[in-house]
């Protein structure tokens, strides 16, 4: 019998707003964060909901749980970004060029001094992954997360490699569908709104 997984992004924080590289800085929702969140509704027939513990993440992970418990995972936290943390994408290229083209570049193995790499962070994921699925197998589960993340399963759902471009969208409180069985980790659905949510953007 094959699991399902339901998994969205936060809402958005100012930093979202403004283009800060947040990582593992915990910034909170701000009022459109929580206006997405509330018009996204609550997940229905869910077994449990799973949250990145940072603030933004969970905050919208109570909203959407209608009273249910919500339950942290630190392991679910978006990567952690090293020297770019707290600066834009420009202001990154231009302090720090070389890491920068690297990091645009995608390449799985450059760790920004303090943070991760792309491959770290990619298997600190899959490991959090499979271990709620052997927990929840045969069940639906949620998990409010971040951008990183989901651009991680994703690609394993699709088979993109890590160093691909990202040529997909990850909106604030999409819903996207994931389905794993015998064979793997599956797509079924990605970015899926109300035409509410669509209203209010």
């Amino acid at each position: 019998m094959a699991t399902r997984i339901c998994m969205i992004r936060h809402g958005e924080t100012d930093w979202n707003a403004s283009r800060l590289i947040q990582g593992q800085i915990d910034i909170p929702l701000n009022e459109n964060g929580r206006n997405q969140a509330m018009s996204t509704g609550m997940l229905d027939d869910i077994c449990a909901i799973y949250s990145s513990d940072l603030s933004r993440a969970y905050e919208t992970a109570e909203m959407l749980a209608g009273g249910a418990e919500v339950i942290k995972l630190p392991s679910l936290r978006e990567r952690h970004h090293g020297i770019f943390q707290g600066i834009t994408a420009s202001e990154a290229a231009a302090r720090f060029p070389e890491d920068y083209a690297r990091y645009k570049s995608r390449d799985p193995h450059h760790q920004l001094e303090t943070g991760e790499s792309l491959a770290q962070f990619a298997h600190r994921i899959d490991e959090v992954l499979d271990e709620l699925i052997r927990r929840h197998s045969g069940n639906t589960f949620a998990i409010v997360t971040h951008a990183g993340v989901l651009d991680v399963i994703y690609r394993r759902a699709t088979g993109r490699l890590l160093n691909a471009p990202r040529d997909f969208t990850i909106r604030n409180c999409s819903l996207n569908w994931f389905r794993h069985d015998i064979e793997g980790l599956h797509l079924e659905s990605w970015d899926e709104r109300s035409a509410f949510m669509e209203s209010i953007e």
